[in-house]
């Protein structure tokens, strides 16, 4: 009979975060970031190194919850926020989120518009930190 408490081969998500990224910048300007805990290899891309960072990271979150499916993904964004650039960004709810995508935001334009986190991580959106 299997142990149905036994760990996963695969490492915890907290695991990547203290390993440090190897990067590469590819022929677009983006640059790929890839953590490895061997066997294991993650990889995000983004305009910036951090944000590449952040996206192997959110990778590592799925791919953990590919073998433990009750292990919940935790968004890399607040609920609500605005960005370096003033754009204000909110989460859809669960049913506007399979339509739409994961967060909306109010576009140069006046327009609403959506994005899902992989989107926001690959064009490196970062909350302004909220002063206590």
């Amino acid at each position: 009979m299997i142990d149905q408490n036994e760990r996963s081969a695969y490492p915890h998500p907290e695991d990547f975060k203290v390993m440090r990224p190897e990067y590469v910048e590819q022929e677009d300007g983006y640059f790929q970031s890839s953590i490895t805990i061997t066997p294991f290899r993650v990889s995000g891309r983004s305009a910036t190194k951090p944000g590449a960072r952040r996206a192997a990271l959110y990778e590592a979150e799925k791919t953990y919850r590919s073998y433990h499916p009750s292990y919940r993904v935790k968004s890399p964004f607040p609920d609500a926020f605005v960005d370096q650039e003033g754009m204000q960004w909110k989460r859809n709810s669960p049913i506007r989120r399979e339509k739409f995508g994961d967060y909306a935001f109010v576009d140069a334009d006046g327009e609403e518009d959506y994005a899902d986190i992989e989107q926001m991580l690959l064009w490196d959106v970062r909350p302004v930190p909220q002063e206590a």
